[in-house]
């Protein structure tokens, strides 16, 4: 496969071996046996055709919720945000925008358009891709409960576009047509329902006096278990601070696990484990990653 990427014409780039700690939010993981970054969706669309059919493909946005194992992605990785980031206003109430769109940046512009109610995406760290892909929440809003319609291609480079009945929609999961990847979505905001920057700006402060944001992590871990917090339970278990190798139990919050000291994927997925494990040993509970795993584990 390697040799049958490096022959591919393509307009945008191809790099080879590329460390997923470049692109992940952890910086931790190892490397992508390709890594293509397409120059426009045309580009996007041709190369998927192009690949053979059995190629693993992995899409990739900003990195924030995954966990590449230090034994690297096999086959292609994906990174289109920077093609995929076209925000518009098509309707009174309909917006526009493209899998790459960082999700504050859609609660920024919704309301200085006047829609909402939108500020909940900033709440949430990634893209839009991203959101679409996990129907990530934050401040009691999720992303699928404003989806009018979304757009996606898939292997062959089709590309489709789709309603939201044609996915299974859950807390934290969005099952759909297999290998499509989503492209962007169609929003729509509500009548009467005047969304406040200050409200988005009081939602960004609290991130940032209860999450450890300047270090290296992807956000929570787990999700919330029914009628309780992940968080919670972990801090009752004693785990805030626990270490193994470079991953910490972050103590601002205990649903994050950082990079403190160049911590490997190794590292950190053990601390997932063990978080996992002590939580249901002391508490009976079964906490489920909201973090993607994927990967080769080390040889």
């Amino acid at each position: 496969m390697m040799a049958a990427a490096k022959d591919l014409t393509v307009q945008g780039e191809l790099r080879f071996n590329e460390p997923m700690s470049r692109h992940t939010t952890w910086r931790a993981g190892g490397a992508s046996e390709v890594f293509f970054i397409p120059a426009s969706i045309e580009d996007l669309s041709a190369f998927l055709r192009e690949l053979d059919a059995d190629t693993p493909i992995f899409w990739h946005g900003v990195g924030s919720n995954v966990l590449v194992r230090d034994g690297g992605l096999p086959g292609v990785v994906v990174s289109a945000t920077k093609i995929l980031r076209d925000l518009e206003r098509i309707d009174k109430y309909l917006v526009q925008a493209g899998a790459g769109v960082p999700c504050t940046q859609l609660a920024r512009q919704c309301i200085r358009w006047e829609l909402g109610p939108s500020e909940f995406f900033a709440g949430i760290p990634g893209s839009v891709g991203g959101a679409l892909a996990m129907n990530a929440g934050a401040h009691g809003g999720e992303t699928w409960e404003r989806v009018e319609s979304v757009r996606t291609i898939d292997r062959s480079g089709e590309i489709h576009e789709r309603a939201p009945g044609e996915y299974t929609i859950g807390y934290r999961s969005v099952t759909g047509p297999a290998d499509e990847w989503f492209l962007g979505a169609i929003f729509r905001f509500e009548q009467d329902v005047t969304p406040s920057l200050e409200t988005l700006n009081a939602m960004l402060e609290r991130r940032k006096m209860t999450q450890p944001l300047g270090l290296p992590s992807c956000g929570s871990v787990f999700r919330n278990p029914a009628g309780d917090h992940s968080a919670r339970l972990i801090e009752a278990a004693g785990l805030k601070g626990h270490r193994i190798g470079g991953a910490e139990v972050s103590e601002k919050h205990a649903n994050f696990i950082i990079n403190r000291d160049a911590a490997s994927a190794t590292d950190i997925e053990e601390l997932i484990e063990h978080v996992r494990q002590t939580v249901l040993d002391k508490h009976g509970v079964h906490l489920r990653h909201e973090v993607r795993i994927v990967g080769e584990l080390q040889a």
